[in-house]
């Protein structure tokens, strides 16, 4: 159960008492990809705002937290978590297991405990941006309290090249 108009992302925030701010636009369901229409739209340069991908690490699903301007390393993000092999989880799984859609994906409020890595170019901004939960809403915090709220560890995952690891064109 979430507050009226909140997520469960959101909620998770308020319940820990960490500051935050949401941001709702207007999403296009044409756009070819969720993360940079986000950053479209919220005027904010596309390396502040990270998109949630699952991936699956040695049968093991894994949420990683990266900017939209790159893409996910799996190899480095199967080493973050004592893995040896990492490849895209199929979006069905990642819906099933986190309980979002594709596109709303977020590191916060997982229906069920993931590990999760957000990529070490977080801490480079005094506050990021990362899915609410829901398409066409972001939330803006620290990189600590993202971190905090995710149960996160933080580790150099993401890649500043553009493209999606998994011949995905919607992030």
């Amino acid at each position: 159960m979430t507050a009226k108009g909140g997520t469960r992302a959101t909620d998770r925030l308020a319940r820990l008492g960490l500051p935050h701010r949401v941001h709702r636009y207007e999403h296009d369901p044409r756009h070819p990809s969720y993360g940079q229409e986000a950053s479209e739209a919220l005027g904010v340069p596309p390396e502040r705002v990270f998109k949630t991908l699952v991936a699956d690490v040695d049968g093991k699903l894994t949420v990683a937290v990266v900017p939209v301007a790159g893409t996910l390393d799996l190899k480095a993000l199967a080493a973050a978590v004592g893995g040896k092999k990492a490849a895209m989880a199929e979006p069905a799984a990642a819906e099933r297991a986190t309980g979002y859609v594709t596109g709303g994906i977020t590191s916060l409020g997982l229906r069920r405990p993931l590990p999760v890595v957000v990529d070490a170019s977080a801490l480079e901004y005094a506050t990021v941006f990362c899915s609410a939960g829901q398409r066409g809403v972001e939330i803006e915090l620290a990189p600590a309290d993202l971190i905090k709220a995710a149960g996160a560890r933080v580790a150099p995952v993401g890649r500043a090249d553009a493209g999606d690891p998994g011949g995905r064109p919607r992030t």
